[in-house]
């Protein structure tokens, strides 16, 4: 028949088209067994540093060896200090992540671990009020970067539309970290008092350490940024030839089948300020931005205060019964992210639908937390974080994602790193909003009775709704504005005019991958 030739032709290309996805797949997963699993551990590392303070609040408590009455310092000046480490937080996010991009990727990291863990290892002497403002502070100001630099260095080896299944699976991390730091802290109130020190103290000293080490260990561990087939690294002078070499993340025909699929990232040229200013005032930013504002403002707020609204409504739960009961909220967490993340990615065109059914999650959680249940009956209330920890899970890697997805075509790397930065950076206002002004930071609201942290518990659910009308208006406005690239150098990207397309994984970003294969490792 004649139509035979054209039916035959065309099952050959689409054999050709699942072999080569077959070998890129492959690719991106070496890429995985070299890349991910550090970052999982340098972000657990860097999570567990930040959120001692929380926990050491009720450590202890029996023997007044808690963080309170050994620093002699009130809950409203606890609530003060955490806010202080997000000052610091998103004052230098931004410069952070810029310098980035100059540098060493794999160098910058590892100064911010490195730096994290010292800061922390500090926390063990602080003996006063200004001390924990100073450390907190500081530690704000060098972990800056750390989180949207993780959204950044991932572009340089993986498309948007295979990011968010890799953020989530770093982001875990986080929630790994809550659990291990709580369920780890019940085990340092039992060295309370040894050589001097209380629990608390031996918290901060060992986990400081361990990241101490960490960050040296990612300068042998993590490559820098890839090279093109043929490319030779520059010739290392001045500070640099005091590091050690990494070898290449992808060698070979595999390295020839990543600069094929992934030209873009390997066009790189110094961005100017002009460049920088693009990013700046490109409208995109800033639903993306309150977006991020509040879920990760929940999110610190339940990972700040969690074991004191547990101990508002079961009060006879000692201080290891409250790092126990801790943990189960960031593994329901954990278990969102694993479910949603790799979907999201499938359907990567409904970023906002993925990230909005969570956040309603949240809501739910929060209006059981502060209705549900009684004094007689109080474990409802508990119920209702686990549920908030649920709908926590995905929301942070989907705006993430959402966010390089819009802005690596229309700006290049810098707009990836800006536009990360900046979300990242004002988002956390959010934390500074629950960390210091509300719960224990709100002296109406943190009085002992029926109604104790209600309003607090209302503002979250307010700022999450926000949250939701934001990606609505973003999706709106993109279908009526559209995200067309921008010209940029050297083949990076496309023309405004032309809506070109210049590598394998742009041209199959115009469809969804859909259910097939979804749990194929991708």
């Amino acid at each position: 028949m004649v139509g035979e030739p054209s039916v035959k032709t065309s099952a050959q290309s689409n054999d050709l088209e699942a072999c080569n996805i077959s070998r890129i797949d492959l690719v991106y997963r070496r890429l995985d067994r070299r890349i991910i699993p550090a970052l999982w551990i340098l972000y657990f590392l860097c999570s567990a540093v930040r959120s001692l303070p929380g926990l050491a609040q009720t450590m202890n408590e029996g023997e007044n060896h808690s963080i309170g009455p050994e620093l002699n310092i009130t809950t409203h000046q606890i609530s003060t200090g955490l806010a202080l480490f997000y000052v610091g937080y998103v004052v230098f996010d931004l410069p952070s992540n810029l310098i980035m991009t100059r540098l060493s990727p794999r160098v910058w990291m590892s100064r911010i671990v490195i730096s994290v863990g010292i800061v922390g290892t500090c926390m063990t002497a602080a003996k006063a009020t200004w001390s924990f403002y100073l450390l907190r502070l500081l530690l704000g100001v060098v972990e800056a970067g750390i989180w949207p630099g993780l959204s950044y260095y991932l572009t340089l080896f993986y498309p948007p539309s295979r990011m968010g299944k890799r953020v989530g699976f770093y982001f875990t991390a986080a929630q790994v970290s809550a659990s291990v730091v709580g369920l780890v802290s019940a085990g340092f109130q039992k060295m309370d008092g040894l050589q001097g020190l209380v629990g608390f103290q031996w918290m901060f000293l060992l986990w400081g350490i361990l990241t101490i080490v960490c960050g040296l260990s990612l300068l042998w561990w993590l490559p820098d940024r890839p090279l093109r087939p043929g490319q030779f690294a520059e010739r290392r002078q001045g500070w640099r030839i005091f590091l050690p070499q990494t070898p290449p993340a992808l060698q070979g025909q595999e390295a020839q089948i990543h600069y094929q699929d992934l030209t873009r990232v390997y066009h790189h040229d110094p961005w100017t300020l002009k460049d920088l200013g693009q990013v700046l005032i490109d409208w995109r930013v800033w639903p993306l931005t309150i977006c991020y504002f509040g879920v990760v403002g929940v999110g610190i707020g339940v990972q700040s205060y969690a074991t004191i609204i547990i101990q508002t409504a079961i009060p006879n739960l000692s201080g290891v019964d409250l790092s126990l009961l801790y943990a189960p909220i960031w593994i329901c967490d954990l278990i969102a992210i694993l479910l949603v993340t790799p979907i999201s990615d499938r359907f990567h065109h409904h970023r906002a639908f993925f990230f909005s059914v969570p956040v309603c999650i949240q809501i739910l959680g929060l209006l059981l937390t502060t209705y549900a249940g009684s004094p007689a009956h109080p474990w409802p209330r508990y119920g209702g974080l686990l549920i908030v920890g649920f709908g926590l899970g995905p929301t942070v890697p989907i705006i993430m994602t959402w966010t390089t997805e819009i802005f690596q075509p229309r700006h290049g790397e810098v707009g990836v790193a800006a536009a990360c930065a900046i979300v990242s950076g004002l988002g956390n206002l959010g934390s500074i909003l629950t960390t210091y002004a509300l719960y224990e930071g709100w002296s109406d609201d943190s009085q002992s009775g029926p109604h104790q942290y209600r309003k607090s518990n209302l503002v979250m659910v307010g700022i999450l709704c926000g949250s939701i009308l934001s990606s609505i208006v973003m999706t709106v406005l993109l279908k009526l504005f559209g995200n067309k690239p921008k010209n940029l150098s050297n083949g990076g990207s496309t023309t405004e005019a032309e809506g070109a397309i210049v590598d394998g994984a742009a041209r199959r970003e115009l469809e969804e991958r859909g259910i097939g294969r979804l749990w194929r490792k991708h």
